[in-house]
């Protein structure tokens, strides 16, 4: 293919994407459902599974394999910027004086669908061969079976809370506060595996070569270098200098493509760069966001992320799945719906909240949507996954993520069915007995 039809298909291709993708976004939440769950599923319909077996023709002229490079690039760069504004907005600080609370909350979440997940790992062994995974698993393999139940999306989690009216509530707090723990246990967890694994981003880094241990220390000693080194150089250079927005914008999405490319180098995959990078950027005096910096970050983001849930759904393969494949499906969603919210509502109520506020907070703590699917594609590409189980657990998050507001209607349509006739007892007037 020329570079004059390369370039043309690129840009079809592009145009398609981002308007299916965020027209699909539009529609879920006309549906009541999170805009990335849309994106997520337009993605799949893009892919070889729905597209191309129903129009095999049309998808090779409009996803040709020559532009899968450029596609990969461009949904990396999002993916990037993504998670640099999430670890910008990353503060533990938010958990306040519930902070015990939150933090059991978040390790209950955590331990209980981790010790699950890698537990059936290892005892589902001949399940996972058929599909596709190897009969003797890795370290690496079992934990990211746990990390994969473990999962929250603390993205999605959050605009729940907000569309929801739950941000000022006493289980919005807590489960928001929660996810951020969880999420932070989940991500240092997951880089554990894939230092193990040795896997990169997207076929593998320079760090592929050494020996975990080295990658271990090597990265111990980035992230020290970032935490003492790169945060006062960041604050010297763009607070105290006035440097013009964009100018400063620039510099910040070139840092952290430049952190991502480390972590990348160092077998780990560019998210970790990423979230890092966003982490050590000093905030506003008194510990405020800076706007100017978080909006743009956020609307490049929410812009360019269809990309990257196209690039995903190119490796769902629903043609491949078998009966095997359908039955760990149903497993597989059923022990994450299970652990997720029978462990955060079991910690809830433990930590003082009444029973209903309590299966709100493990209902929101069951969201995976878009971490999981990173966790997936980062899982995917050090090949702790095959296919046909990548395919698996990408339907999980999407099912999971799908459930979480009918179960919030429904727990709140019992809760008002409960404290009715409280009310109405303790308004009814008492017959007179003398």
């Amino acid at each position: 293919m020329s570079s004059d039809a390369l370039i043309t298909h690129f840009v079809g291709a592009s145009a398609l994407i981002l308007v299916a993708a965020h027209s699909g976004g539009w529609l879920a939440r006309r549906l009541g459902q999170p805009y990335i769950v849309g994106q997520l599923a337009t993605g799949i319909a893009l892919g070889p599974s729905l597209l191309g077996s129903t129009a095999p023709d049309a998808y090779a002229v409009l996803f040709p394999a020559a532009i899968g490079p450029a596609l990969t690039g461009l949904a990396q760069f999002s993916l990037v910027v993504f998670l640099f504004a999430v670890g910008y907005e990353l503060d533990l600080k938010v958990l306040g004086v519930r902070a015990r609370s939150s933090v059991n909350v978040a390790l209950a979440s955590f331990a209980v669908p981790m010790a699950v997940g890698s537990g059936c790992a290892l005892l589902f062994g001949d399940a996972l061969h058929d599909l596709g995974m190897p009969r003797d698993l890795s370290p690496g393999m079992v934990v990211f079976a746990g990390v994969a139940l473990a999962t929250t999306a603390v993205p999605v989690l959050t605009a729940i809370v907000r569309e929801n009216g739950l941000s000022r509530t006493v289980p919005g707090v807590v489960a928001v506060s929660a996810a951020g723990v969880l999420d932070a246990i989940c991500w240092t967890v997951l880089a554990g595996a894939l230092l193990e694994s040795g896997g990169g981003g997207g076929g593998g880094g320079a760090g592929g070569g050494l020996d975990w241990p080295w990658r271990v220390l090597l990265t111990v000693g980035y992230v020290a270098l970032m935490a003492c080194a790169a945060r006062p150089l960041l604050r010297l250079l763009l607070w105290r200098t006035r440097l013009e927005p964009a100018l400063r914008m620039a510099l910040l999405i070139g840092f952290a493509l430049g952190s991502a490319w480390v972590t990348h180098a160092l077998g780990l995959h560019v998210i970790f760069g990423a979230l890092l990078a966003g982490v050590v950027v000093p905030r506003e005096e008194g510990g405020t966001l800076d706007p100017d910096l978080l909006r743009p970050l956020l609307s490049v983001a929410s812009l360019l992320l269809p990309f990257f849930f196209v690039l995903s759904g190119q490796s769902v393969a629903l043609n491949s799945m078998t009966g095997t494949g359908w039955a760990a499906l149903a497993v597989v969603t059923l022990l994450a719906v299970v652990t997720k919210i029978g462990s955060g509502a079991a910690a809830a109520v433990l930590g003082g909240l009444d029973r209903h506020d309590a299966w709100t907070v493990g209902i929101l703590l069951n969201t995976r949507g878009l971490t999981e699917l990173i966790a997936l594609n980062a899982g995917l590409d050090a090949g702790l996954l095959s296919a046909p189980l990548y395919t698996v657990l990408v339907f999980m998050a999407l099912a999971t993520t799908l459930l979480t507001q009918p179960l919030l209607l429904l727990n709140a349509r019992f809760a008002t069915r409960e404290r009715r006739p409280e009310s109405a007892r303790s308004t009814a007037v008492k017959p007179y007995a003398g």
